[in-house]
C-alpha cells in the first residue's frame, strides 16, 4: 500500500472516531450495556469466577510488566481492561504506536478476558480522562482493581491509607488522606501519582452519587522494562534486544507485523496538515483554552508544527504541548467535549473478547 493510501486511510478511521465522540456526546446506547452485562456473565460461568477484575493501560505495547500485573489481577476473578482508544492518541497526547484493535489482540494473547473501549486520553486533561476511567470501572461493574506501582516512602503510605478504606487527594507538593487530613509526603513518582488520582476521583464521584467502592490490589511494578526502548527496537527490527522486556505472544505478534512488511504501514502519525490548518484558519478559542487561543491567534500563521510547540507556553503537565495539537487534530469543540464526558460512558464498546480455546 502507498504511503499516501495509507495515511488516507489513517484519516478516515481518525475522523470515524472523531464523529463517534461527537455522537456520543448526546446519546446513551443502552442496548451496548446489556450485550456487556450478558457476555460478563457467559464468561464469568465459563471460567468459575464471580469477580470482576479492571485496569486500563494504553499496552503502547503490551509487555513483561503489563503481563504480570494483568496475571496477578486473574487470581481474583475475570479480568476486563479498558484500552484507552478514540482518536488513537495516548495520555501522552501523541499518537499511539499501533491501533487500540492491535493492542487489544495483545490483552487478549496475554490473558484478558475481555478489552473494552476507553477514553480519548490524548485531547483530555489528566482529571477530565481520570473522570471518564473511573465512570467506566463503575459501569463495567469493577470489584478489584489491580494497580503497579514503584516502591517509595510517601506511596506506602498512600497504600497503608487507601488499604485502610481512605482516599488520597494530591496537590502541588502535598499528598494527604482525605479523611484524616494526615500528609502522607510532598509528590509521587508518575506512576504513583497515577493511583492516588484514581483515589482521589473514586472519592470525588462518590460525593456526587456514584457510590463506587472497590479494592485496590497494589503490585511492585517488574525492574528493566523500559517503553521507549521496546518501541525504538522495533522501529529498526531488532528485537533480539527486547526479547527479555515482552511476553511471546506481544513478540509473536510483532515479528508477524515486521516481516510482512505491515508494521511500518501500521505505525501511527499526526496528521500535520490537518493541525496547521486548524491553527491557521479555526476560531480557536471554541477548541483551546481561552488563554492558548489567545496566543495562538496573535502569532499565527504558523508555517509548522515546531512553530505552534515553541509559541506555548509550559502546562502543568509536560505532555501539555502534545495535547494541545491533538486538540487542534481533532477539532472537537470545548462545548462537546465537556457534555461527552458528562454523558461518559455512552456505551460499552467491547474491543475483543477471549475465546475458549485462547491460550
Amino acid at each position: 500500500m502507498l504511503i499516501g493510501e495509507i495515511m488516507n486511510l489513517n484519516l478516515k478511521n481518525f475522523l470515524k472516531d472523531r464523529e463517534e465522540i461527537i455522537r456520543d456526546a448526546e446519546r446513551k446506547d443502552e442496548k451496548s450495556f446489556k450485550d456487556f452485562k450478558k457476555i460478563v456473565e457467559e464468561i464469568k460461568e465459563r471460567e468459575g469466577k464471580d469477580k470482576i477484575v479492571c485496569d486500563f493501560t494504553e499496552y503502547n505495547p503490551l509487555h513483561k510488566g503489563h503481563k504480570y500485573a494483568l496475571e496477578k489481577g486473574k487470581e481474583y476473578g475475570i479480568f476486563i481492561s479498558v484500552l484507552p482508544g478514540p482518536l488513537e492518541r495516548s495520555g501522552r497526547g501523541i499518537p499511539y504506536f499501533l491501533n487500540r484493535y492491535i493492542r487489544a489482540g495483545m490483552a487478549i494473547k496475554a490473558g484478558a478476558d475481555i478489552v473494552v473501549e476507553g477514553p480519548p486520553m490524548g485531547i483530555m486533561g489528566s482529571g477530565q480522562y481520570m473522570r471518564c476511567l473511573i465512570k467506566m470501572f463503575y459501569s463495567l461493574g469493577a470489584e478489584i482493581i489491580p494497580r503497579g506501582y514503584i516502591p517509595e516512602k510517601t506511596m506506602e503510605r498512600v497504600i497503608d491509607c487507601i488499604n485502610r478504606g481512605y482516599h488520597i487527594q494530591v496537590k502541588p507538593y502535598r499528598v494527604c488522606c482525605i479523611e484524616t487530613g494526615e500528609i502522607l509526603g510532598e509528590k509521587l513518582n508518575i506512576d504513583n501519582y497515577v493511583i492516588a488520582s484514581m483515589s482521589q476521583m473514586i472519592y470525588k464521584l462518590n460525593k456526587e452519587g456514584l457510590n463506587f467502592n472497590p479494592k485496590f490490589v497494589f503490585i511492585k511494578r517488574l525492574e528493566g522494562i523500559s517503553g521507549t526502548k521496546i518501541r525504538e527496537a522495533i522501529f529498526s527490527g531488532k528485537f533480539e534486544d527486547i526479547k527479555d522486556m515482552l511476553p511471546e505472544t506481544t513478540l509473536n505478534i510483532l515479528k508477524e507485523l515486521y516481516e510482512s512488511g505491515k508494521l511500518n504501514d501500521l505505525i501511527l502519525k499526526r496528521f500535520e496538515d490537518r493541525i496547521l490548518e486548524t491553527a491557521n484558519e479555526f476560531d480557536l478559542y471554541k477548541y483551546l483554552p481561552s488563554n492558548i487561543a489567545e496566543i495562538l491567534e496573535k502569532k499565527r500563521p504558523f508555517n509548522n508544527i515546531e512553530e505552534i510547540k515553541n509559541s506555548l507556553p509550559y502546562g502543568f503537565s509536560r505532555h501539555f504541548k502534545e495535547r494541545i495539537l491533538s486538540k487542534l487534530e481533532a477539532r472537537i469543540s470545548n462545548e462537546i467535549l465537556s457534555k461527552y464526558i458528562n454523558n461518559y460512558p455512552a456505551k460499552i464498546k467491547v474491543l475483543a473478547i477471549r475465546n475458549e480455546n485462547e491460550q
